[in-house]
């Protein structure tokens, strides 16, 4: 069943809160938006904090400094900021998924064979192949639309989104913006890479009209039925349906948008991508553990593209054979 999306702010509400701003600007408001003399604020910076700030980060700076930053930078208002981060809850799975415990046992006298073969089991299974049908059915006119428009085979369009989210049945529970500023404020291995993402996400949510504390995703923040991260989303995703907004939950929007980023990576039309060779014999190829033996695969520019979606050799595999599985079994 077609997922309609979230809930966006009606274009009246959001339009009666700028013009209000517009207005009075020294009327407060809760739209994202603020009229507040960049140059005034600037001048009084070094002593900047943003109060009216509660709830789990209260207290902390970095927080303080960031609504500053898109204050400053992205003319969000300071209120609107405050109000949202007040919110925000601190999540501590997503604190131990990102920052695992080392591992303290014992050292392997061997590595673990099999690691391709198990991965593979997750992904190319009959389910996977019998439900990419049906969802490839569905929408056959969008994805074959997608096809033509950016010159991507459709059977990858369909195995990315099975591989990604079982064709939009699991595309994540967690609030995505307690995923991001947990990630942004509560750990240090790639707070960076986070507090981008946390910015470029609520640029997203008042480009698109979305309410921040609606989208669900994955823990890291990823969202919709291709799992975009904001930024992808805001340089990659298309209004692939045409109803005015760019909406990763929609199936055909999602559809649109995974072909679009596979156009903009260097996909080729109708070429190869992996095929099996008996050893390893130097250039292209990649070496993959199986249970009966190590598997070696020639690949081609495309398999990179798929890389470009996720960086594994197993995830490109698994998406390119669930592809051809997908295929053969629809025609």
């Amino acid at each position: 069943m077609k997922n309609t999306g979230y809930k966006r702010l009606s274009k009246l509400a959001l339009a009666l809160a700028l013009t209000g701003c517009a207005s009075n600007p020294a009327v407060k408001t809760d739209a994202p938006y603020t009229n507040t003399n960049t140059s005034t604020i600037l001048e009084h910076a070094p002593e900047y904090q943003a109060p009216g700030l509660t709830g789990t980060y209260a207290n902390s700076l970095p927080v303080q400094n960031f609504i500053r930053h898109m204050v400053l930078k992205h003319g969000f208002s300071e209120s609107y900021l405050n109000g949202l981060f007040s919110q925000a809850k601190r999540l501590d799975y997503v604190i131990r998924l990102e920052n695992p415990p080392p591992y303290r046992g014992p050292k392997p006298a061997h590595p673990k064979i099999g690691s391709w073969t198990r991965y593979r089991r997750q992904f190319v299974t009959e389910a996977h192949i019998s439900n990419g049908i049906a969802f490839w059915n569905s929408n056959a006119g969008a994805i074959q639309k997608a096809s033509v428009t950016y010159g991507v085979d459709p059977e990858y369009i369909v195995a990315i989104i099975g591989v990604e989210t079982f064709f939009g049945r699991n595309v994540g529970k967690t609030r995505i913006l307690d995923a991001l500023t947990t990630l942004s404020f509560d750990s240090q291995r790639r707070a960076k890479f986070f507090t981008t993402e946390l910015e470029n996400f609520l640029l997203m949510t008042r480009e698109e009209g979305y309410e921040p504390l609606k989208p669900v995703g994955s823990w890291a923040g990823a969202m919709g039925l291709g799992q975009f991260m904001p930024s992808s989303f805001r340089k990659l995703a298309v209004d692939f349906n045409n109803d005015g907004h760019r909406d990763l939950w929609d199936q055909h929007d999602a559809i649109g948008s995974v072909a679009h980023y596979f156009s903009r990576s260097g996909w080729q039309n109708n070429m190869p991508v992996a095929e099996q060779t008996k050893a390893y014999s130097g250039g292209p190829i990649i070496e993959l553990s199986a249970i009966n033996g190590n598997e070696y695969w020639h690949v081609h520019p495309n398999f990179k593209v798929i890389k470009k979606y996720n960086n594994s050799d197993k995830y490109a595999m698994a998406v390119h054979q669930l592809a051809q599985a997908i295929k053969q079994r629809r025609l």
